[in-house]
């Protein structure tokens, strides 16, 4: 497409759509920047956007004369895909794309993309740092932080990207096409949004829906879902499994991390000799090791990164120790199957801190996972009746609640013994009490780092 003088409006003025809206008008498109919310700051976002003559800004409702002038609707992540204005664009075969999707058409190289209910943060941070260990020209992108379109100008023949995606961002795709996929799992989350399983895992299956059979798609083999997605993938499928060897694929022996192609089996790793923790983490660095793999890697370069590597902030974080008392920090864990993961990790008794924004999850699994492990459990924001409700249910008693970050820390601290642990791994988003995830960690941390010795 020949972007020059061309209508496009690009929906929502976060990171995604400032970036989207920096990058069209490089190509000298007409650009409009709309967002339903009237709070926001024309001014600013005018900075943001270089304060070009060929940008618009428009905020509230979206105006009915843009359904009918708009050559290209492009969306951030946040934005639903089934809004009525959306619809009625769809409907007048004018193209919707995804932020990613304009990024992708604009980027050159090979491209590694990753999604997952959870995992995929982690999995994209490390297949990105063993990237970088060999090839010059690497960027991660993506859900991650970094937006595609933000960098796409700046890749060259031999770049390699290497794509965190969200379920948001794959619904959205048209010609995305990675060399090398990547699902690590399927479970229920933002079904606010995708409204049945169905839908999400459709979503989730978008990104190897281009692919070609000379290509790679990576699944966990212990996922019932993705090996029914293996039957209809046209690329190459190679497996990862934690709980069995497997004829192909990745799997663990005795702590050691195995790749076994055509035949022969080589070790990576022994999980040991790694700095992250936890089963859930092991099957993150298969994925990443078979990534790697894929993209021509050498084993070397695979195992001096896996050896360095460190946990992603956020996730199973290590924080501080107080008075004998180690603090976590897993803010990423914001749905019940990833707020599980963090607990299996934890060897020691637990403080735990969750509860935060409803995204119609449930919670019965997150609390039979606590196996005599959670030692108490505090609960904030808007499911924490909810959760209690379902303590209840499982005969789980040791909780209550508190009204902020701030007094959960200082609860945590007093019940802690030596030797135990408090982990802040809510199994919900952050809405409603925080801006985001990350600024939940951020907190959490500063308020543990300050309790005293």
């Amino acid at each position: 497409m020949d972007y020059t003088d061309k209508k496009i409006v690009v929906v929502g003025a976060g990171k995604s759509g400032i970036a989207a809206v920096n990058l069209l008008r490089k190509e000298g498109a007409d650009v409009v920047l709309y967002d339903a919310n009237t709070k926001l700051e024309s001014g600013e976002l005018m900075d943001k956007t270089g304060n070009s003559d060929n940008v618009d800004i428009v905020f509230g409702e979206f105006p009915e004369e843009l359904l009918w002038q708009c050559d290209l609707l492009v969306l951030s992540p946040g934005v639903p895909t089934d809004l009525d204005y959306i619809k009625k664009i769809k409907e007048a075969n004018v193209p919707v794309w995804g932020e990613a999707e304009l990024g992708y058409r604009f980027s050159k190289g090979r491209l590694a993309a990753i999604t997952g209910t959870n995992g995929k943060t982690t999995t994209t941070s490390l297949l990105g740092e063993i990237a970088a260990s060999q090839f010059e020209s690497v960027f991660v992108v993506g859900n991650i932080g970094t937006p595609c379109t933000e960098i796409a100008d700046q890749t060259r023949d031999d770049s390699v990207l290497v794509a965190e995606m969200s379920s948001f961002q794959l619904e959205s795709i048209e010609e995305f096409h990675p060399q090398v996929s990547m699902i690590l799992n399927i479970t229920p989350d933002h079904l606010n949004r995708h409204h049945t399983m169905e839908n999400y895992t459709a979503a989730k299956a978008n990104i190897m829906r281009n692919q070609t059979k000379d290509e790679t798609c990576i699944l966990n083999y212990e996922d019932e879902r993705l090996r029914e997605l293996a039957k209809i993938s046209k690329a190459k499928v190679v497996f990862f499994s934690s709980e069995r060897e497997l004829e192909e694929g990745m799997f663990l022996r005795d702590g050691n991390i195995i790749h076994k192609a055509d035949g022969v089996e080589t070790v990576i790793i022994n999980v040991s000799e790694m700095n992250i923790i936890g089963k859930h983490n092991h099957e993150n660095a298969m994925a990443a090791v078979a990534g790697a793999i894929a993209l021509g890697v050498d084993l070397e370069n695979i195992r001096k990164t896996l050896r360095s590597f460190l946990a992603v902030e956020h996730r199973i974080e290590y924080t501080c120790t107080r008075n004998g008392v180690k603090y976590y920090n897993d803010s990423k864990g914001t749905n019940p199957d990833a707020a599980i993961q963090a607990v299996r990790a934890m060897s020691t008794p637990t403080i735990l801190i969750g509860g935060g924004y409803d995204k119609q999850s449930e919670y019965d699994e997150w609390i039979e996972a606590f196996g005599g492990k959670i030692k108490h459990l505090l609960l904030l924001g808007q499911t924490a009746e909810k959760i209690a409700l379902c303590c209840d249910k499982h005969g789980f008693k040791d909780y209550s609640f508190v009204k902020d970050m701030e007094e959960a820390v200082n609860r945590a601290h007093a019940m802690a013994l030596p030797g135990e642990a408090v982990l802040l791994s809510p199994a919900c988003a952050s809405w409603g009490m925080f801006d985001n995830y990350e600024q939940r960690g951020r907190i959490f941390k500063d308020l543990a780092r300050k309790l005293p010795e």
